[in-house]
């Protein structure tokens, strides 16, 4: 208690010291927080490279302001020290026109009350978020979360089940297994030399796509380390992604810790034209291990070469690794309406295809969608749909530990595979306040308890359900079950610099299948920081 009393008494002086600062390094991965700016990015004048993100500010500033996007002008307002700094200033700045430096608080104080169940949920999250700069060529920032949570049914088993808090990290439980206290960090340190290179070394997430949900690379899981090299020439972007991973359920030594596996991906963007974006995208997975003759397998240098095809690698190896491709596109219909769209590929074997349908390593899956900003002329009225469907079996592999996935949690969508979504979100900000609808509708092939059809990316292909190899697979195949989830709020955005906002919704969430039928309504009230995507929607 001292030890917290004595950091808010240092939050407090550092307020009453403070100034102001320019616009952040990093554009946070939130979809609400990014939206003005992927409005203004959409105009078909604008030829920015969108799809990998977290997106550098120094970056987008070529384009637009987007300091101003996010300030909503609230600093032509008069007011207090205290008012400046709840409603439009950093909390803690130095700005010395070569150093800039900023702290602030982040948190996420929520309850929720959930119909037929006489507990009270809560989520307490405390934090700290610090950026900076040295000149204009070095940026850095890094942020800790410490969480105590009493999760609704749905998530709690979910939380039992994976042993993971979603996309927030290894839980631990209190109050007798009823709530779950849990810690999460991140750190960022991006340097860019010229208009040509951006280098970043980090330990947080990645996204590849523009939609909600993204079949290549998604912030779904929980952070891990990175290297990316970013190189824009012309008309094109090349990133190369090098990630290390963890498998919480390969065996592992208590004092080694959990299995390492390894990952690097190459994803390079073209603007064919100012209306038509496309993005090619390679990636492997392989796991950290010790053979019975002693050999230990680690990051393979092989991986290293940042503009190689890794499948002629792979051929050239004899390597068992797990190797995915796809593509990505961006369609711009007019400066307030584009298409996108996402194809990634498993594996396709044309031979075992020739014999019979439904071959079960025809593994790939697609994604549709649209964006549409100031829908019939009314401003800041934004519309999104899109639509997911993902084979039986994509993302799995032979060796469970080469799968693609991070901390018990899939590293593209959240149902893993063998499953049609659709996502549908509407949101209208009149000033500080937002109204939004989510409605997400899917259907997905369950697996029983012994049984894999392909849903589970964590279970070998090897135990596929109609054997290996097997003809006859579909999607939806297993346990047909029917998800709707609806989820509605109203919030009043507090301070656009950490996207501090109150938020009241209420949401249901409706699983049905010939095994039963769940029905989950709850309604939330909460006062938040909301600069991270948390995916509560499966």
């Amino acid at each position: 208690m001292a030890q917290r009393s004595f950091f808010f008494l240092i939050c407090i002086i550092l307020l009453l010291c403070a100034n102001i600062l320019r616009a952040q390094q990093i554009i946070p991965l939130n979809h609400g927080y990014f939206e003005d700016i992927d409005k203004e990015l959409s105009s078909v004048k604008t030829e920015a490279h969108t799809s990998f993100k977290p997106l550098v500010n120094s970056y987008l500033l070529r384009f637009t302001n987007t300091d101003s996007l996010t300030s909503i002008n609230r600093m032509k307002l008069p007011g207090t020290l205290i008012h400046r700094k709840l409603r439009y200033e950093n909390f803690f700045v130095v700005d010395t026109g070569d150093f800039h430096f900023t702290i602030d608080p982040l948190f996420n104080f929520e309850i929720s009350k959930e119909k037929g169940n006489s507990t009270n949920f809560y989520n307490n999250t405390r934090g700290i978020w610090v950026q900076g700069s040295i000149g204009k060529k070095l940026s850095f920032e890094s942020s800790f979360f410490e969480n105590q949570s009493v999760f609704n049914t749905y998530m709690n088993t979910y939380v039992n089940t994976y042993r993971v808090v979603p996309g927030q990290g290894f839980p631990k439980s209190f109050s007798n297994g009823s709530g779950w206290d849990y810690a999460s960090s991140t750190g960022l340190v991006s340097y860019t030399p010229n208009e040509t290179f951006n280098f970043q070394f980090g330990h947080g997430k990645n996204f590849i796509g523009d939609g909600y949900r993204s079949l290549l690379l998604s912030d779904n899981s929980f952070n891990y380390p990175y290297f990316k090299i970013t190189t824009t020439v012309w008309k094109f972007q090349y990133t190369n992604l090098f990630a290390s991973f963890l498998d919480l359920n390969a065996p592992h030594a208590y004092e080694e810790g959990f299995r390492k596996k390894f990952g690097t991906f190459h994803y390079l963007s073209w603007n064919v034209c100012k209306r038509f974006q496309i993005g090619f995208f390679e990636s492997i997975i392989w796991q950290n291990y010790q053979d019975s003759t002693g050999f230990k397998r680690g990051f393979d240098i092989n991986y290293l070469n940042p503009i190689i095809f890794y499948r002629p690698v792979e051929f050239s190896l004899g390597s068992p690794d797990n190797a995915l491709i796809g593509l990505s596109t961006k369609i711009k219909i007019t400066n307030k309406l584009y298409l996108y769209g996402q194809f990634i590929l498993d594996d396709f074997d044309v031979a075992g295809m020739k014999k019979g349908k439904g071959y079960f390593l025809e593994k790939f899956g697609v994604q549709g969608g649209l964006k549409a900003f100031d829908v019939f002329t009314l401003k800041n009225l934004y519309f999104q749909s899109e639509i997911n469907m993902v084979n039986p079996y994509v993302y799995a592999h032979k060796s469970p530990g080469q799968n693609y996935s991070h901390y018990n949690q899939p590293l593209a969508h959240p149902y893993g595979a063998n499953f049609i979504e659709s996502v549908s979100i509407v949101r209208y900000k009149l000033k500080d306040l937002l109204l939004e609808y989510k409605l997400n509708y899917a259907m997905y092939g369950a697996d029983t308890l012994n049984s894999h059809w392909g849903k589970d990316i964590f279970k070998s292909d090897y135990v596929a359900q109609l054997g290996y190899p097997s003809w006859g697979n579909k999607v939806l195949q297993g346990v047909k079950t029917t998800l709707i989830y609806n989820d509605c709020k109203i919030s009043y955005l507090i301070n656009p610099k950490t996207n501090l906002n109150i938020s009241l919704g209420v949401a249901n969430r409706i699983e049905r299948s010939a095994l039963g039928l769940r029905n989950d309504l709850f309604i939330y009230f909460g006062i938040r920081t909301s600069l991270t995507n948390l995916y509560y929607d499966f």
